[in-house]
C-alpha cells in the first residue's frame, strides 16, 4: 500500500481457530496483520487526520450502542471473489457502519466499490472463481463441527497501517454490559 489507511473493525478472535489457515493462504489482509474481523468502515480517515475530535466522536457514537451477541453459521459470497461467514444478526453491524459514515460521508464503505453494506468475515479473496469454488468446498469440509461460532461485539478497533503493518491504535467500547443481553 502506498499510503497509510485506517479501518474500524470488530475483531472476532473466536473465529481464528477455524478461519486463520484459510485467511493466511487466501486473504491478503491476514498477511498484512489484520486478524479475523467484521469491518465497520474501510477505508476510514487517513491516520494523520484522526485526532482527539475524531476519537471523541467515535467514542460517543459507539458508547450509544449496546454490546451484542452474534453467530457465524453459514458461508456466502460477495461478488464472485469473496467467500465469507455471514454474521447473524447483521443489522447491528450495518447500523454501526451507517452511524460513522453519516458523520464522515467522504469515507463510503470500501471506497464506494459496493452499493450494499454487507457485514462479513472474510475467509478467502480470490479473483479466480473456480479456485474460490475449490476453497469453499475445502472450507465446508473443515467447518461442520466448528460452526456456528458464537461471539460478542463489545468494542470496535481502530486500526491503521502507518507503520507498514496493520495494528490496533484504539479500542472503542460499545456502551453497556454484555451480561445484560
Amino acid at each position: 500500500m502506498s499510503s497509510a489507511e485506517s479501518a474500524l473493525v470488530v475483531l472476532v478472535p473466536d473465529a481464528e481457530p477455524l478461519v486463520d489457515s484459510f485467511r493466511q493462504k487466501y486473504d491478503p489482509s491476514a498477511a498484512e496483520g489484520i486478524p479475523a474481523h467484521i469491518t465497520i468502515l474501510y477505508p476510514f480517515l487517513s491516520p494523520d487526520r484522526i485526532d482527539t475530535a475524531v476519537l471523541g466522536f467515535l467514542r460517543q457514537c459507539f458508547a450509544r450502542v449496546a454490546p451484542f451477541r452474534f453467530s457465524l453459521a453459514k458461508t456466502e459470497r460477495l461478488a464472485a471473489e469473496v467467500l465469507y461467514l455471514a454474521p447473524d444478526p447483521a443489522e447491528p453491524f450495518r447500523e454501526l457502519t451507517l452511524a460513522v459514515w453519516n458523520r464522515y460521508p467522504q469515507t463510503p464503505p470500501y471506497g464506494g466499490k459496493h452499493t450494499n453494506i454487507v457485514p462479513h468475515l472474510t475467509v478467502a479473496q480470490l479473483a479466480d472463481e473456480r479456485e474460490l469454488d475449490r476453497v469453499a468446498e475445502e472450507f465446508a469440509k473443515a467447518s461442520p463441527e466448528k460452526l456456528p461460532i458464537h461471539a460478542a461485539a463489545t468494542e470496535v478497533a481502530l486500526m491503521d497501517n502507518k507503520s507498514g503493518r496493520w495494528q490496533v491504535r484504539a479500542s472503542l467500547g460499545l456502551g453497556g454490559s454484555i451480561e445484560n443481553l
